[in-house]
């Protein structure tokens, strides 16, 4: 069976409840999160094999975060420890017109301080088909971005699959270093690429021309994006397939959700959804990605269904509280079918 690796920062995710204000919250619910961590247990979920790589320090809020990743499945056994600190995200959930807010905590996490050599890549890949890393990675120091493109040569090397979320987060770049200085040296070693209109812009100034996100009043039409996806598969000709999520806000409560696959020849589209009451919706796009990777190692050659299973899985994953995707293969198979009708399943 596939095994995917996947790379990054987990934090301890401290939430306002409900639609409380930072400034009105008296205690805070306590979560675990971060993209590759994501991405990882979503895959665990549908039964795939899988292994986060992440730093972490030797104390009961890493131990309790390990214990997390266990009980969904994930495998733990390679994650290496040392630094200060489990870095922290507080999170206000946004209502109709007030948009949700994130503060991060993160800085000199224990991931922020790594450096080239803390992991043996070769005996991590042992076995694995699939390698994960997000643009957020590379934002955390410049010791996180060097020990990401080690990963990425080191699964080049050995013949796994590298897929790559762009994951652009604008006020996580703070060492000294842009995102369009380190990322294209990153990405030229992936063979899938995933993103949005923001991502593709801020990072390579690529855009679709004439579109304007925040004049979409929910409508986000895909051919719009076919040039991005066509112009990053030129600026990086290793990627065998760019994927571009599509996000129409109507407001923090509603929103329309689709994608986009290229594969340099055929636009594929998804099936459009209308998300009417978001529940949480962050870790949307990790969500995407879990489904997709799992749609890409399952649906073999079909890649109409992997982007089907990937937009269906992320719609889902709104309904649900937390960074974590918690459902099944068969609940994302029922809504590609086309049963949205929320009945009690007895």
């Amino acid at each position: 069976m596939s095994k995917v690796v996947t790379f990054g920062e987990i934090m301890l995710r401290l939430a306002a409840p409900g639609y409380l204000r930072f400034s009105q919250a008296k205690e805070f619910t306590a979560t675990f999160g971060g993209g590759e961590a994501n991405v990882a247990v979503s895959l665990a979920n549908y039964g795939i094999p899988v292994d986060f790589i992440t730093r972490l320090p030797e104390n009961d809020i890493a131990r309790s975060c390990v214990m997390d990743l266990k009980k969904h499945g994930v495998g733990t056994s390679a994650i290496v420890y040392g630094g200060e600190r489990l870095g922290i995200y507080f999170l206000e959930t946004g209502a109709v017109a007030r948009a949700s807010k994130v503060v991060y905590d993160r800085a000199h996490s224990s991931i922020a301080d790594i450096k080239p050599g803390m992991v043996n890549w070769e005996k991590v890949f042992e076995g694995a088909n699939w390698f994960h890393w997000t643009g957020i990675t590379p934002a955390l120091s410049q010791g996180a971005a060097d020990a990401c493109l080690e990963a990425i040569r080191a699964a080049r090397k050995l013949g796994v699959t590298v897929s790559c979320d762009l994951n652009y987060r604008k006020n996580l770049w703070k060492y000294g270093k842009k995102a369009s200085e380190v990322m294209p040296a990153l990405v030229e070693g992936c063979d899938v690429v995933l993103g949005n209109e923001e991502d593709a812009e801020m990072v390579f100034g690529i855009k679709p021309e004439g579109f304007d996100v925040t004049a979409t009043a929910g409508e986000v039409h895909a051919a719009e994006f076919q040039s991005v996806c066509a112009q990053l598969m030129k600026r990086f000709p290793a990627a065998k397939k760019v994927i571009i999520t599509l996000r129409g806000s109507i407001n923090a409560n509603h929103n329309t959700w689709g994608g986009v696959l290229y594969d340099g020849k055929t636009l594929y589209e998804s099936p459009r959804y209308d998300i009417t009451h978001i529940v949480d919706r962050v870790g949307g796009g990790d969500s995407f990605m879990g489904g997709l990777i799992y749609g890409l190692l399952t649906y073999t050659g079909d890649d109409q269904k992997a982007l089907n299973f990937a937009v269906a899985a992320s719609c889902l994953k709104h309904t649900v509280y937390g960074d974590f995707n918690l459902v099944t293969v068969e609940e994302v198979e029922k809504l590609m079918s086309g049963d949205a009708s929320g009945r009690v399943s007895r």
